[in-house]
């Protein structure tokens, strides 16, 4: 795994979702969404985007850090100040972030794993961490 600058790359990719209505080309046609979380330690905002799944209706993200051993900053971030806000395609909202179970995780990466071979090698890089899933509920409309 190559080590890679986190701060500058996040900042590359939020800088072309705003620059192009939310597209990202690295990315071809994949939704892209920027969490805007608050450091478990330092208290700033700290703006990571990733590519959402929508399952059932419902939006999760995976914290599977490119297939690094370690979890992210932004899980440690989530769990601190779960009330985060939502960028996308569609504006901001505030939404609340919790984990959901390992075993209900586990289930969801295996199902798509079978499918997204990225996905499928971040998981055998990361062994024997389990990759955390988060769901993302909405709770508020619009933020001004």
């Amino acid at each position: 795994m190559v080590s890679r600058d986190w701060v500058a790359f996040n900042a590359d990719i939020v800088d072309e979702f705003r620059a192009n209505g939310g597209r990202v080309a690295r990315f071809g046609n994949l939704p892209v969404i920027i969490l805007h979380t608050i450091g478990a330690r330092s208290g700033q905002v700290r703006l990571t985007p990733l590519i959402p799944i929508v399952d059932r209706g419902d939006m999760f993200v995976f914290a599977t850090a490119a297939g690094a051993t370690k979890d992210p900053a932004w899980c440690a971030n989530l769990l601190a100040h779960p009330r985060i806000t939502v960028e996308s395609t569609d504006g901001q909202l505030v939404a609340d972030v919790a984990p959901i179970s390992p075993d209900e995780a586990q289930r969801m990466i295996d199902e798509r794993a079978a499918t997204t071979p990225q996905l499928a090698e971040y998981v055998v890089s990361a062994s024997p961490r389990r990759i955390p899933v988060f769901s993302i509920t909405p709770v508020e409309a619009e933020v001004e």
